[in-house]
């Protein structure tokens, strides 16, 4: 009997193998064939089931340049090693004592990484609630006047704001902007531009940012030119220039630019708010990258700056907190938005919990021992500099991608992870796979990442069958493709939709 069962498998294994191989070469052909439109890009696609069969391989071990899919191994590594419940915390703390209902010292904002305060997303309290919440701590602390500043504390995050890699072009705008321990308003600022005449004219809007010295440099071009604005600003001083140029005929419009000086923001919205509530101090400051409070005196010039000496955190005392959304909340909307400012923040904490440093050498480090610890070999098929996929030094291989994400299949938080993923004909993807019926399209999740010259989609296909062996994990990949987009989105719809044929 065992020998007919034996014989019995030999026989499935003759038909079920050639099959398979002659299935990966009609898709291989296909892939092939439908890249032909894409003339000079360089295609890497990766099809693998949870079983280790693969379906799919065409140059998929090359790396390419991943854009946004870099945003699943960051949201999925933080997931996994802190946990989908895990939520940052910002605390209240007083440098002083207090006597007669006054606070004789600073009140300081100790930032612990949320990157939601003050921003209009759904997932975030809303700001009039926060600081409500806050002023409640002073109260019930007996503050009734403050002799002294409101400082806003991010030393959470030490090293640089800002991947060293990104482009000057970037680092201005409001998905370039980098995060410190504290932000405010998702560290950004609203500048009003329309033509005035032969010149252009900027108006910043919201939130106020009076200590900005903002130069005006820019130029109007011809019309038909578009907006070519570039703000260039650094956290090293409170001056920014708009440079480029903003075409004659342009309505006016608003610009979304980087704010550097998120912690001063915050410190500055929320003495205003103090102040309407009847508790006065006496300015707003923050702490400068060398842990030197920094303040910006009302009657001083704008970017004109006065430093002192900041108190250990440690030797503050508490009088409240408050906790940001939970990790897999700050996940979904990272993934499903894209958000870069988001994702540097998910890897900077990843860093700071696992390394006790979020500088980007420890927070890379960090993120490198989770992928080994899920059981990934990292010497080759990925190089990552940063969290978002802003940078143009990240390389990860399709193959990569596949590896990574069947790993993540066997981590306990995989269901909210794969919550995480978009799925096609559904918000930001509502034009994909238009052609497909809803029956295909609800069994896959994926993530897109897109720059000049780039488009990739990674993500998971579920089987039809619901046998978890033969779920699909995919990774198609264009680069240097410098004809219009619509191509390479059309020729990554037709691959999926090959792919999601095969369960």
């Amino acid at each position: 009997m065992k020998k007919i069962v034996a014989a019995a498998v030999s026989l499935g294994l003759l038909f079920t193998l050639p099959a398979l191989a002659q299935t990966v070469r009609n898709t291989d052909k296909f892939i092939k064939e439908e890249s032909g439109s894409l003339i000079g890009a360089r295609i890497g696609v990766r099809a693998v089931r949870y079983d280790g069969k693969v379906i799919a391989d065409v140059d998929g071990s090359g790396a390419l340049l991943p854009a946004s899919n870099t945003k699943l191994i960051t949201t999925g590594c933080a997931l996994n090693a802190l946990g989908s419940d895990f939520a940052m915390t910002t605390k209240l703390a007083m440098g002083g004592e207090v006597r007669d209902s006054v606070l004789h010292g600073d009140l300081y904002i100790v930032g612990g990484g949320d990157p939601t305060l003050g921003s209009k997303d759904s997932i975030a309290l809303r700001i009039q609630t926060l600081f409500r919440t806050w002023a409640s701590f002073l109260r019930k602390a007996g503050v009734k006047k403050i002799d002294g500043r409101i400082i806003g504390d991010g030393r959470f995050f030490d090293g640089p704001i800002e991947c060293p890699t990104w482009d000057w072009e970037d680092l201005g705008t409001y998905y370039g902007a980098g995060g410190g321990g504290l932000c405010f308003y998702r560290n950004q600022f609203d500048i009003n531009v329309a033509v005035a005449g032969d010149s252009v004219a900027l108006k910043p809007s919201c939130p106020d940012l009076p200590w900005l010295d903002l130069r005006n440099e820019a130029s109007v071009g011809p019309a038909g030119s578009g907006d070519n604005l570039y703000l260039f600003a650094t956290d090293l001083s409170p001056v920014a220039s708009m440079r480029g140029t903003f075409a004659s005929d342009r309505k006016a419009k608003t610009e979304e630019c980087a704010n550097k000086f998120g912690a001063l923001t915050l410190a500055h919205e929320f003495r205003t708010y103090l102040e309407t509530a009847g508790i006065l101090s006496e300015g707003y400051s923050d702490i400068d990258a060398r842990g030197r409070i920094r303040s910006f005196l009302e009657d001083s010039r704008p970017g004109e700056c006065f430093f002192g000496k900041a108190l250990p955190v440690d030797s503050l005392r508490v009088i409240g907190s408050t906790q940001s959304p939970s990790i897999k909340r700050i996940a979904y909307v990272t993934n499903h938005r894209s958000d870069n400012f988001y994702a540097e923040t998910l890897l900077r904490t990843l860093g700071r919990e696992k390394k006790g440093s979020a500088s980007y050498a420890s927070a890379l480090a960090a993120e490198n021992e989770e992928l080994e610890a899920l059981g990934l070999d990292t010497s080759h098929g990925i190089h990552v500099v940063d969290g978002s996929g802003l940078a143009r030094h990240n390389y990860i291989a399709p193959e990569f991608f596949c590896r990574f994400l069947r790993a993540m299949m066997d981590c306990k938080v995989f269901g909210d992870y794969l919550y995480t993923l978009g799925q096609p004909g559904k918000g930001s993807y509502s034009n994909r796979l238009k052609d497909a019926p809803d029956s295909v399209k609800s069994r896959i999740r994926y993530k897109s990442g897109s720059m000049n010259g780039v488009v990739c989609f990674s993500g998971y296909i579920e089987p039809s069958d619901g046998e978890k062996d033969h779920t699909i994990v995919f990774s198609v990949m264009t680069n240097n493709f410098t004809g219009p987009s619509w191509k390479a989105y059309s020729f990554i719809d037709k691959v999926i939709a090959r792919l999601a044929g095969e369960n």
